[in-house]
């Protein structure tokens, strides 16, 4: 493909794109409609020979994958948590794709290092972080990175290094290390703990408390371990679990934590953090006691903040316990630069090379500015304050937790059913409801009870869409229903 040829299938690929966003997406199924196993059979087992026309290549894009696409921006889609796009980072994604760097230090390209460092600043300051995290501070910082999980595993290792540091006069065994979640922690906490060999104790949560991790657990865990011989070094703990929305006690965390100073603490708030721009949030996600006691934060653009995939968030209150943890320079990675103070990210994350993702975030940043990113949450808040009123006026629906911003977590409880047998009526509506093309919405279990969560998120929701879906959830209620009779 020449300059001119590619000049041409850019602008039809933009103009699908757009024709896409425009209306086409509202016309498609929210869910894929194929069965597992439907593409290799449509494709060859072998590449081609000879390069084919590109035309060739589209046209089987449109007819061969469009079918086998989950559509996360439909207005609909209402599972997991929603994946943010937005036409600035898509442009903005388009230009870093179009001068690929590698970006593992200053010199790779300075503006990929340096527009970073500022616009970790500036989401920072959009989050209101207290400036120790900023990379302004010199002290603290941030970086972007792959996904909350990578965020997570990042922070683990940083606090592994820093705790070895703290006890190099009685350097614990790594089989005595210990990871600390709650059973409401997204699975990264799991898998860091697979991935580096170490254990993980999950700290029970309880319905009456929301669900959030309280202060007294987490210390009557730690006196047990301490007194068995073990050695806990990190807690992960959340603002806005999966399951439920729940924000863990900070505050209640941060006390138990003062007495034991060698305990990172990482906070994954991968959806709900972005929330952070909006001030009346601040209470309910606790911003008070995070700035003053967590040791990293990570939140996810790519999820409600406006940002394609991928565009993780990840702040450190120090960065060297970040860089001394990941810092491998061999002759040919050192530079003058490097040398003399200026940041290699390469340090500050797991891989050697890294995307440049900070052009799409600043596109975003700076095309919505704070007031744009601040009516994109309140609308998905206020929509969701619409479907939790249509619940709690249902005689056949109920919350199971109170909604939390954006998040609704409910289940069919019909009057004059035995509480024993609502797992399985739910359980029933979820497959009728995961069966149809028209509404996406997953499932999960809060301590036993089986549960169906209803996440909103995506600009293109209206309040049609969300009584669409309830519709959809009350028909399949009573079909559920009518098989019980």
């Amino acid at each position: 493909m020449d300059v001119e040829e590619f000049r041409k299938a850019g602008k039809a690929a933009i103009d699908h794109i757009a024709d896409y966003y425009a209306g086409a997406i509202d016309s498609l199924p929210v869910n894929s409609l194929v069965q597992p196993g439907y593409l290799p059979p449509l494709l060859p087992d072998a590449p081609p020979e000879q390069g084919e026309d590109f035309s060739a290549i589209t046209e089987d894009y449109h007819k061969l994958i469009m079918p086998g696409l989950t559509h996360w921006q439909h207005p609909e889609f209402m599972a997991y948590f929603p994946t943010a796009s937005s036409f600035e980072a898509i442009l903005g994604d388009l230009y870093a794709l179009s001068i690929p760097t590698p970006g593992f230090n200053w010199t790779c390209s300075p503006a990929a290092t340096e527009l970073e460092i500022v616009v970790m600043d500036w989401a920072a300051k959009l989050l209101h972080l207290d400036p120790a995290f900023y990379n302004a501070s010199g002290v603290g910082g941030g970086a972007l990175q792959t996904t909350a999980s990578d965020s997570a595993l990042i922070a683990v290792v940083a606090a592994r290094e820093r705790f070895m540091a703290l006890h190099a006069d009685d350097p614990p065994n790594l089989a005595n290390l210990v990871i600390y979640v709650s059973t409401q922690t997204h699975s990264l906490g799991l898998k860091a703990g697979k991935v580096l060999g170490l254990r993980v104790r999950a700290l029970e949560v309880r319905a009456e408390d929301g669900y959030a991790l309280r202060g007294e657990t987490l210390s009557r865990a730690l006196e047990e371990d301490k007194a068995a011989g073990n050695r806990p070094f990190v807690l992960i703990a959340t603002v806005g679990t999966t399951s439920s929305g729940a924000v863990d006690s900070m505050a209640e965390i941060g006390n138990s934590l003062k007495s034991h100073p060698d305990v990172w603490l990482h906070v994954d708030a991968a959806w709900a953090g972005i929330a952070l721009c909006c001030p009346e949030t601040h209470d309910q996600l606790q911003l008070a006691d995070l700035n003053l006691f967590m040791d990293s934060f990570c939140t996810n653009f790519h999820k409600w903040g406006l940002v394609n995939f991928d565009c993780s968030t990840l702040w450190v209150r120090d960065r060297k316990a970040l860089t001394t943890a990941l810092d491998i320079t061999p002759p040919f990675l050192r530079t003058a630069q490097g040398d003399a103070g200026a940041i290699d990210y390469r340090n500050w994350h797991l891989a050697l090379g890294r995307r440049f993702r900070s052009l799409k975030l600043w596109f975003a940043l700076r095309g919505f500015g704070v007031e744009g990113f601040r009516k994109h949450i309140r609308h998905a808040i206020a929509l969701n304050q619409t479907f939790a009123a249509l619940v709690t006026k249902s005689e056949l629906l109920e919350l199971v937790t109170p909604p939390s911003l954006a998040l609704s977590v409910i289940r069919l409880a019909p009057p004059n059913v035995a509480a024993d047998a609502l797992n399985g009526l739910n359980t029933a509506l979820y497959a009728r409801l995961s069966a149809r093309p028209d509404v996406a919405l997953t499932q999960t279990t809060l301590n036993g009870v089986f549960c169906i969560r209803v996440a909103i998120g995506s600009p293109r929701t209206t309040e049609e869409n969300i009584r669409r879906t309830f519709d959809a959830i009350i028909e399949e209620a009573k079909v559920v229903l009518g098989e019980l009779k």
